[in-house]
């Protein structure tokens, strides 16, 4: 049975899981989601994820997995080769922290379902956007140099991990919500590596088949 990734173009949970379902040359089946339609919380998305969020991948022998982390750190294990972590345990560890950093730090403060409360609240565009900047530039500012300290062309060393896989779509966000990246050099020179591989290349929202006119 093939995989089955549940995702919707825009959201970068999902965006993570492609990549990695590329890095690793996984064949997998695309079922779209759509947030703005609120489809995530329709009985029959909502049987497979009880969070009712993206992404889900069905593995196809009877497990739905969820939380995109997980996700890819499952992928590693079933399929290891190419690693999206390194051998050694402490390099592990910074990769690790590295992928925390967008997944614990950044995302959770920003994705839609914040966006939503904060219009509840009586947020404007403008307040919305001034938050969204301020929570991607603290992570970047952590990030950065860890980037510049570890990174030969990707997030840590000289072939993608699980940094890259989490870094290179909240550089996506970044660059919808209007981010100066002008002070994250090492960020952005692992976004321009990036850029040109397929794994990455392929994954980007501009390619789903969901994908919406900018």
């Amino acid at each position: 049975m093939p995989l089955i990734l549940h995702s919707y173009w825009r959201a970068t949970a999902p965006y993570r899981v492609r990549i990695g379902l590329n890095l690793k040359g996984l064949p997998y089946e695309y079922a779209p989601v759509n947030l703005l339609k609120a489809e995530q919380n329709d009985e029959a998305y909502a049987d497979l994820n009880r969070q009712e969020l993206l992404p889900a991948l069905d593995t196809g022998d009877g497990h739905v997995l969820t939380q995109s982390l997980a996700i890819l750190e499952w992928m590693d294990e079933v399929h290891p080769e190419p690693p999206l972590l390194p051998k050694d345990r402490y390099d592990r560890a910074t990769v690790r922290a590295m992928a925390a950093i967008v997944a614990c730090d950044i995302h959770p403060l920003n994705n839609l379902r914040i966006q939503k409360q904060l219009s509840a609240l009586g947020v404007d565009d403008a307040g919305r956007t001034l938050w969204t900047q301020r929570w991607i530039n603290d992570g970047f500012r952590a990030l950065e140099p860890m980037v510049a300290r570890h990174g030969r062309g990707f997030a840590f060393g000289d072939t993608p991990t699980l940094a890259d896989c989490l870094l290179i779509p909240q550089v996506y966000s970044a660059e919808r919500y209007a981010v100066d990246l002008a002070p994250y050099p090492a960020i952005r020179a692992v976004a321009d590596t990036c850029a040109g591989h397929p794994a990455f290349a392929d994954a980007h929202p501009d390619k789903q088949p969901d994908a919406q006119p900018s």
